[in-house]
């Protein structure tokens, strides 16, 4: 595809040379370090673990603490990575004339979303991936236990999905960006839908309405924040269980102790957790590609 490596090197270095690049990547790093570390932090809360260490002790780094680091993870840190990172992708290049210009360039315009929408997906990957090392790096050097292989697979499972957790917010900003004409009418449009997400999954307004509890699980899912934590709670918590099984076994009548999932359990557990949100990104990113080849651009 011609012109996507160029357009996709041009915003990785925009991001990482900018200064909002550089907040944002600060940003991320010191609240996912301070996660750890902070009063109320993991490190705090696993005194009583480190006495007598348990299997997956290395993992309660990220699940541990007032705000966890996944909790901090799923409900601000990505969203507002996402978000910033797409809100004026393409209406900004409009306003200024750069589009037009871009494009009367042996540059197809699908390799111009194509290379920034991969460009963003690249800058969380690396964003995430610098801040996960760093905390695991915190809690070797303190807890001076070394993660199992299980362990390490499952952080990497958390990577991966938190990568594509971070695709939605993306392709949900890029959506704004390519429909409105105003980079603040995309950005603020876009803050409002994941405010509303936000309040939307802490407090459960909606879900404490419903009488059925079946009913109570689909409205909560609803919410991508919900999906995704759900999600990294099972996978970071090995004897954690999704909303429905545990609904499941409290109304079976053996009553036992659920005991912890193997990964593979795990995964199968939580298989349509991501296949709705890889649907939900690829559904926004196809609506705003269309929307953005189909889009009348005249030279300025």
């Amino acid at each position: 595809m011609q012109g996507l490596m160029t357009v996709f090197h041009k915003e990785l270095a925009d991001h990482f040379t900018g200064w909002r690049g550089i907040i944002l990547f600060v940003m991320v790093l010191l609240v996912g370090v301070f996660a750890i570390i902070g009063p109320g932090g993991a490190l705090e809360n696993m005194r009583a673990e480190l006495a007598a260490p348990s299997q997956f002790v290395f993992l309660g780094l990220f699940t541990r603490g007032s705000y966890s680091f996944i909790w901090r993870i799923s409900m601000i840190l990505v969203p507002i990575v996402g978000i910033v990172l797409g809100l004026d992708a393409i209406n900004s290049e409009k306003s200024s004339g750069t589009l037009s210009r871009l494009l009367s360039q042996p540059i197809y315009r699908d390799a111009v979303i194509n290379g920034k929408f991969l460009a963003g997906v690249v800058t969380i990957a690396i964003m995430l991936t610098t801040t996960v090392l760093v905390v695991s790096a915190i809690g070797l050097t303190v807890l001076g236990v070394a993660p199992s292989s299980e362990e390490i697979a499952r952080l990497l499972l958390f990577w991966g999905i938190s990568i594509l957790y971070g695709a939605i917010w993306l392709g949900l900003a890029m959506l704004f960006s390519v429909y409105f004409e105003r980079v603040a009418t995309s950005a603020l449009t876009a803050i409002g839908v994941w405010v509303f997400f936000f309040f939307y999954t802490l407090t459960g307004f909606i879900a404490e309405q419903i009488q059925t509890p079946q009913a109570a699980i689909i409205a909560m899912r609803i919410s991508p924040l919900f999906l995704f934590q759900e999600a990294m709670v099972v996978i970071l918590v090995p004897g954690a269980r999704t909303m429905t099984e545990y609904l499941q076994l409290y109304t079976s009548p053996a009553r036992f102790i659920p005991g912890p999932l193997s990964l593979g359990q795990t995964l199968l557990t939580i298989w349509p957790h991501l296949a709705t949100i890889g649907g939900i990104t690829a559904l926004l990113f196809a609506i705003s590609y269309i929307r953005f080849m189909r889009e009348e651009i005249r030279s300025t």
